[in-house]
């Protein structure tokens, strides 16, 4: 890897980290109505407005040792980790996918997994303006790559509609996951949103399971988070898996 290549990919690192703050305040305001914009940060104990100092990613919780400046309230886990998060896969993004438009769309769609996996883990629903979002990211990568466009059309409604299905007979699935799959499946098209299903139903099995095991937890089960794991492997790795099962079956 050269130096240039380094810079490049520190610089996708730390925009990473930084807009993970914004998600932050997406993960907290938007369950509660408010305006993700117009309000400024501060402490939820105190009221404390923050200073450009103490939002910096990461490095301002570990300075502070994760309490408020002013009242020493401790500050949620969460924030640190979300905006790591974010960096971290805006990261393996482009090393995994290169330096293209899907990356920009991937890195996107990696934001909005995260926002709408905490908030659907803590309140069960998956808001509306998130599954908007994606969606937004899949026309654009239909104008973008307009030649496939079937493919993403029928993304778009292969695992939607069998959802679909399953809700109107037993109600097996929430209203937020069907739109999620449909908004995912314009992004990543048919065979990669089959692929994220497939993943999630698997995760989420395996994941809650072990869960109730633990924690004695209901087994009522917040589906998004497992979808968003799987969405986000089929969108970086998906290829190579369809291709490995291809050959495999071809092989037999």
């Amino acid at each position: 890897m050269t130096s240039p290549e380094v810079i490049l990919y520190m610089i996708i690192l730390v925009y990473g980290l930084v807009f993970g703050s914004f998600l932050n305040v997406c993960i907290y305001r938007i369950p509660e109505g408010k305006s993700i914009a117009k309000e400024r940060s501060h402490c939820m104990q105190c009221g404390y407005q923050l200073k450009w100092y103490d939002l910096v990613p990461v490095f301002s919780y570990l300075c502070l040792g994760g309490k408020c400046r002013k009242c020493k309230t401790p500050i949620a886990v969460q924030y640190p980790l979300v905006e790591a998060a974010n960096g971290i896969l805006y990261l393996m993004v482009f090393m995994v996918n290169g330096f293209q438009i899907s990356s920009f769309l991937y890195c996107f769609l990696a934001s909005a997994l995260i926002v709408l996996s905490v908030i659907d883990f803590r309140t069960m629903e998956i808001p509306l303006g998130i599954n908007i979002f994606i969606f937004v990211l899949g026309m654009i990568r239909v104008i973008t790559d307009h030649q496939n466009w079937l493919t993403y059309l029928i993304g778009a409604c292969v695992v939607s509609g069998f959802m679909a299905v399953v809700i109107l007979a037993v109600n097996g699935f929430g209203g937020g996951d069907l739109k999620l799959m449909a908004a995912a499946g314009l992004l990543l098209g048919w065979q990669k949103i089959l692929l994220a299903f497939l993943l999630g139903c698997i995760i989420g099995s395996v994941c809650h399971v072990i869960r109730m095991k633990v924690t004695k937890t209901e087994h009522v089960l917040a589906f998004g988070p497992y979808l968003a794991i799987g969405i986000f492997v089929a969108a970086l790795w998906g290829d190579c898996l369809i291709g490995w099962y291809l050959s495999a079956a071809m092989g037999r």
